[in-house]
């Protein structure tokens, strides 16, 4: 291709047969040109060897051309203070914002002041991205002030009818539902579950409910002996497990609220000489990748990190350039492995014991520790 002079967007219209409009969207990365197109676009301009000018745009548009990213601090074994959940939705996040022609600004969220007046206030970010939020009761009027003074932003939770702002999230009831429905398939019928039920945690709260209503089809009752509170920890579920034990109520399975209050839990059962899945299975929550070397590998409601970080991204960038949006729910999807073990009894018929996808996977003896 020959351009006389240097390279503009007009002779990139021209080449690639769409409007100077698409070029701009196409080379930004915006969500509304399809992967076609922008493959199309970006191709002949770098054989016109294009550069864009962000200074330039940025310029132009009011804009910085950056997201940020703001994570919330959870206690963890390590100095990351980041939810092993996040880790992969993070590397996510970023992928799609090079994609996309973003920078991306990471942080942890300050709630002791006014965190966002140091972003899109100062023209830091155009946006942002909202991870973990703590006690949601508290963390709500935060989202309010965001809200009542403009700022883009969408978070990863729960989607709650009377929310402020946009959130992406999982179909929390689905995955409590399914991962009940496959215990009780297996012959299971002394469920637990171990997290907070509240609505300071609406995530857990949705998963504890998806599981209540699987023993309800079941015509059985959620014993509250056999439900404690425990943050997202691996200590929190082992006491939570144990205040189980101790209350001397039969107990077959459990659900977790997450895989690190279920790998918790495994420790507790263990350390009362219980067996993980003969006396008690246990499923866990998100399917971080430590729950497949555990031992026994846990069972897991898997959480696509991967179409999360593109949702959160892409919805984002439709709020920054004023286009609609609408909050989104990704289905989760039921992991088996050894942590439920085989069948007490003949298990009831697929059709009325499954929700969601299943699949099965056999760690190698190679994989646990």
């Amino acid at each position: 291709m020959v351009v006389k002079g240097k390279p503009n967007s007009l002779d990139i219209a021209h080449l690639a047969g769409v409007s100077q409009a698409t070029v701009s969207r196409a080379l930004r990365g915006h969500p509304s040109v399809n992967r076609a197109t922008r493959d199309r676009v970006l191709e002949v301009a770098r054989q016109l060897n294009y550069k864009v000018d962000k200074n330039a745009s940025n310029l132009r548009t009011q804009q910085s051309g950056t997201l940020a990213l703001l994570l919330f601090e959870d206690p963890t074994v390590d100095d990351s203070n980041i939810n092993p959940f996040f880790h992969s939705m993070l590397g996510s996040i970023t992928r799609v914002c090079a994609q996309r022609g973003y920078d991306l600004l990471v942080s942890f969220q300050q709630l002791s002041r006014d965190w966002h007046a140091d972003y899109e206030d100062c023209h830091k970010a155009d946006g942002l991205i909202l991870l973990g939020y703590g006690d949601y009761r508290d963390y709500r009027g935060r989202l309010e002030a965001l809200v009542a003074q403009g700022t883009h932003f969408v978070r990863w939770g729960a989607v709650l009818a009377d929310q402020p702002g946009l959130s992406i999230g999982c179909d929390n009831h689905a995955g409590g539902l399914a991962a009940a429905r496959h215990l009780l398939a297996l012959g299971r019928r002394r469920i637990g579950f171990l997290g907070h039920a509240s609505q300071g945690a609406p995530e857990f709260l949705e998963r504890y409910q998806g599981y209540a209503a699987a023993l309800r089809e079941a015509a059985l009752t959620p014993d509250p002996l056999l439900q404690a509170d425990a943050i997202s920890t691996e200590q929190a579920g082992r006491e939570a497990a144990e205040l189980v034990l101790e209350r001397g109520a039969r107990l077959d399975a459990l659900i977790c609220a997450s895989d690190l209050i279920a790998i918790g839990a495994m420790r507790a059962l263990r350390a009362r000489g219980l067996r993980v899945p003969e006396d008690v299975a246990i499923v866990g929550y998100d399917d971080i990748p430590m729950a497949q070397f555990t031992n026994p590998a846990l069972s897991s409601v898997q959480q696509d990190t991967r179409r999360a970080g593109e949702m959160l991204v892409d919805t984002l960038l439709k709020l920054v350039h004023g286009e609609p949006t609408q909050p989104l729910k990704l289905a989760p999807q039921l992991i088996v492995r050894q942590s439920c073990g085989m069948p007490l009894q003949p298990t009831r018929s697929p059709a009325t014991v499954t929700a969601l996808p299943t699949r099965v996977r056999r760690a190698s003896r190679g994989a646990r520790h």
